[in-house]
């Protein structure tokens, strides 16, 4: 697995050919997952975060985040989101309790 800002140039996301995207809105956030394939045919998931933001001159600017993740990690890395929110769902919320949108910069 390999993380960097999207805007960060990266060789293998540019060779990378397009096989599947689907993009899930949540809140202010975009979250892409994209099937990508190497020249070699070798499959990887792309899993992008993207949340919309105002600049300084008042336009609509993109923060966006990436996390490559390669075939060989993916039953390790559902195995550990799908334990992460089993437990967040039983040990962390109340009946009752509503998901909310985290603003993560004022953490």
């Amino acid at each position: 697995m390999y993380s960097e800002d999207y805007d960060g140039a990266n060789a293998q996301e540019r060779s990378g050919e397009d096989i599947y995207s689907k993009p899930v809105r949540a809140g202010k956030r975009t979250y892409f997952f994209d099937v990508k394939a190497t020249k070699g045919k070798d499959y990887y998931l792309t899993i992008t975060e993207s949340k919309r933001r105002v600049d300084n001159n008042g336009h609509f600017a993109y923060d966006k985040h990436k996390i490559f993740l390669y075939k060989e990690d993916f039953e390790k890395f559902a195995e550990g989101l799908e334990e992460v929110i089993k437990y967040i769902k039983t040990n962390c919320l109340k009946e009752g309790d509503q998901f909310t949108d985290v603003n993560f910069e004022e953490l």
